[in-house]
């Protein structure tokens, strides 16, 4: 499927600029994850009872029990098991190897001891512990409906071109499997990523969101094999609320109550929709937004700030929030970034 909704932009010929982008997107998913950390899994009375209003990094709090785990800035399970398929694609020199990227989360875990904390969905528990006990990714049913493919799936959205797009949801698929092989997980990793992408060529925020329920649609009917609603009407739900909504509050809100915010793919990723349009595709508005939002606040902070990191650029996100990011998570994100230039030229020449 070739999706004309509007003409291609010019492709950034500068490797700077698309690098920039790039940047923001992986920056991005790590300001979101970690600025929403201590609120995750709350509702969002309880959010606002205990917190106020977040406006920085803070500590897990103790009676948390996904985010007591994380210190002030540190991010969580969803930029560690990005950069597991981060660091799989370096590997793989650009290409999706499902077994690598699977071998690199279960080494996560494993280090992080996630099989025996709050930190792993139910689907991806499943998942590992069947290959951890030798079950092939082939052999697995993986049918679970959460966000765990979803929330990882940023990087390949950087390396990925969008078109053609039936190429670009076989890949998502391919990288989704070894936790998440439903339709509406895939879906949902699909639209994620393919907003990145289309981000990081240089689209502006207002002709992605106009495209993206066809995209929904085509990803969720690709391999049919649930009976979820429909990620596409969800998503334009999730954009209606709220432009028909007047201020933040009474927006993120109605997001909450009208669309959900909880770790199932069909609440999730529109709601992180929701938080890109509501912030005009502003990274810091987007994570404040997100970490106050309530239900999986971490998770679709992530989503979202990727999106809007990638189309504003890494130099675009609060230079004191980008220092605590790099103090305490001490990483050469430049690695990353200059490979996926390539592999991102590599894609688009295999056309």
């Amino acid at each position: 499927m070739t999706l004309n909704v509007v003409d291609q932009p010019v492709r950034p010929e500068d490797q700077k600029e698309t690098e920039r982008r790039i940047l923001g997107a992986l920056y991005g998913q790590m300001l979101g994850d970690a600025l929403g950390m201590p609120s995750e899994l709350w509702p969002r009375e309880r959010v606002r009872r205990h917190f106020g209003w977040i406006d920085h990094f803070l500590d897990g709090p103790a009676e948390n029990s996904a985010a007591c785990y994380f210190t002030a800035g540190q991010f969580t399970d969803d930029t560690s098991m990005a950069l597991a398929l981060a660091d799989a694609l370096l590997e793989a020199d650009g290409k999706v190897v499902p077994e690598l990227i699977a071998r690199n989360v279960i080494r996560w875990a494993d280090n992080f001891d996630a099989f025996n904390k709050n930190i792993l969905g139910p689907s991806s528990k499943l998942a590992l512990n069947a290959q951890k006990a030798g079950k092939s990714i082939d052999e697995l049913e993986n049918n679970g409906v959460t966000n765990g493919a979803a929330m990882r799936v940023s990087p390949l959205g950087c390396v990925l071109p969008p078109q053609p797009l039936e190429r670009f949801v076989e890949q998502v698929w391919l990288a989704s499997s070894p936790t998440h092989k439903s339709d509406i997980a895939v879906a949902g990793a699909v639209v994620i990523a393919w907003a990145v992408s289309q981000a990081v060529e240089g689209m502006d925020w207002q002709h992605i969101r106009l495209a993206l329920p066809a995209v929904a649609e085509f990803a969720q009917q690709y391999r049919p094999s649930t009976f979820s609603a429909s990620l596409a009407a969800r998503i334009e739900l999730a954009l209606s609320v709220v432009n028909g909504s007047q201020g933040n509050e009474v927006a993120s809100e109605r997001v909450y109550q009208l669309v959900g915010a909880g770790v199932s793919t069909i609440e999730s990723v529109p709601a992180a929709i929701a938080m890109v349009e509501l912030a005009a595709g502003d990274p810091n508005r987007c994570a404040l937004l997100s970490a106050n939002l309530g239900g999986d606040t971490d998770t679709i902070g992530a989503m979202a700030t990727a999106i809007c990191g990638a189309l504003n650029g890494v130099d675009t996100i609060d230079k004191s929030w980008m220092a605590t990011l790099n103090r305490v998570n001490p990483l050469d994100m430049t690695r990353y970034s200059s490979a996926f230039v390539r592999f991102r030229q590599q894609w688009r020449e295999a056309l």
